[in-house]
């Protein structure tokens, strides 16, 4: 059935990286002190959990995505390096302490994830809004990015996150419908799509971000009809970034996309309407979030003032 789907299957063959997507490994001085926080306050990152290559230029810059809610994923995605398993119980002083490093660290723009906690009633749903509220507390001018689970079979708790009105609403859909099955299993691409959909509906003054990596098998046309149904689903901006193998245990990686291939990408998302594109190799959902926001933040207004234009002062 894989071989009818065209779905490329594990393989011992492993593809040498070529020079566009190597990093170099993290030594600074910020990258130190960062970690020093984060451990000070038993916090996770989900650049730790996920091997993130650009863990040493971010952190030098102090830039971090904190992940709550544990570190133990009640799902197994085929790309994902996060443990999977029974999780601990939820810890109740997080908020705080996730507040207290975000006013530490001195952040304009923070961004927050989660394992999926599929045993919890809601998901984590009221523990994202309590983080967002501390935060907005201690650090009333630092920008809130949620990088949120898909909710699936929890009705009703989306409207919680949403109600905390955080700056942008991020959720990834991370491949195309095709390899679902195979690198996504729990979860479903369409209900995933509705969730950032549901987002606007809710609040409009929420900007969404959905990501997707390339890489895994899929196909050019996929990729544009991915732009597709984001653009549908009223999404202001996409990343779309290369797929590193974590483990040999994990998906292969199918291709190392080119840097011209990820400029055409962002050429045709570009077209497509979106607020923001983020298109490269080492492309990641956080990846230069406080910058990539305030430009984001920017479009829009130009795009508003551009729609409703000012009527000339007849008195000057």
């Amino acid at each position: 059935m894989a071989d009818l789907l065209n779905i490329p299957q594990p393989t011992d063959k492993k593809l040498p990286k070529p020079d566009w997507i190597r990093v170099r490994a993290p030594q600074s001085e910020g990258y130190k002190e960062t970690r020093e926080l984060m451990r000070a306050n038993k916090l996770h990152t989900v650049c730790e959990e996920a091997a993130c290559p650009n863990i040493g230029e971010c952190w030098s810059q102090k830039h971090a995505t904190m992940m709550i809610l544990g570190d133990t994923c009640t799902r197994a995605c085929a790309f994902c390096n996060i443990k999977t398993g029974v999780p601990n119980k939820v810890n109740a002083d997080e908020p705080h302490d996730v507040a207290l490093a975000v006013q530490k660290l001195g952040l304009r723009h923070v961004v927050l994830t989660s394992v999926d906690r599929d045993d919890l009633e809601d998901g984590g749903a009221n523990h994202f809004a309590q983080c967002v509220e501390f935060i907005r507390t201690t650090s009333p001018e630092t920008t809130i990015e949620l990088l949120t689970p898909d909710f699936r079979r929890k009705d009703g708790n989306l409207e919680i996150v949403v109600k905390a009105r955080p700056d942008v609403f991020n959720h990834n859909i991370e491949t195309v419908p095709r390899l679902y099955q195979r690198i996504r299993p729990g979860a479903r691409y369409f209900h995933s799509l509705n969730l950032l959909s549901k987002v606007k509906e809710q609040d409009p003054s929420i900007f969404t971000k959905s990501g997707i990596m390339v890489g895994l098998g899929e196909t050019k046309e996929e990729v544009l009809q991915v732009m597709d149904d984001f653009r549908s689903a009223n999404i202001d901006f996409i990343t779309i970034g290369q797929y590193l193998q974590p483990t040999p245990r994990h998906a292969p990686v199918d291709r190392y996309v080119t840097p011209d291939e990820f400029r055409y990408y962002e050429r045709v998302a570009k077209t497509k309407g979106f607020l923001m594109v983020s298109s490269s190799p080492l492309t990641r959902s956080s990846y230069h979030a406080d910058a990539d926001f305030a430009q984001m933040r920017d479009e829009r207004n130009r795009r508003l003032a551009a729609e409703n234009p000012q009527p000339a002062n007849d008195n000057k």
